[in-house]
């Protein structure tokens, strides 16, 4: 993990935990969330805090670059196991 996807991290869940006590959520559990799965919780969060499509926006950017990110791991493990080959 870069810099930039700690700081959107550390940011997401210090937002989380400021706003989840605003819409009767718990603060904790979310800031959790937030520092563990990132944006993607924070998409969740707007969601379900009727800000839907700023919610779905980054839901989906945030699973899109879930999903590259394992494509390229699958990628370059099966490269490395055809120049093995």
């Amino acid at each position: 993990m870069g810099f930039l996807g700690l700081f959107l991290r550390a940011g997401s869940s210090i937002y989380l935990y400021m706003e989840a006590p605003k819409h009767n959520k718990n603060r904790l559990l979310w800031s959790i969330f937030g520092l563990i799965f990132g944006l993607i919780t924070l998409g969740i969060f707007f969601i379900k805090t009727d800000r839907k499509r700023l919610g779905w926006i980054l839901t989906v950017i945030s699973a899109l670059l879930y999903l590259e990110s394992l494509f390229t791991i699958i990628a370059l493990v099966i490269a490395q196991w055809t120049i093995s080959q």
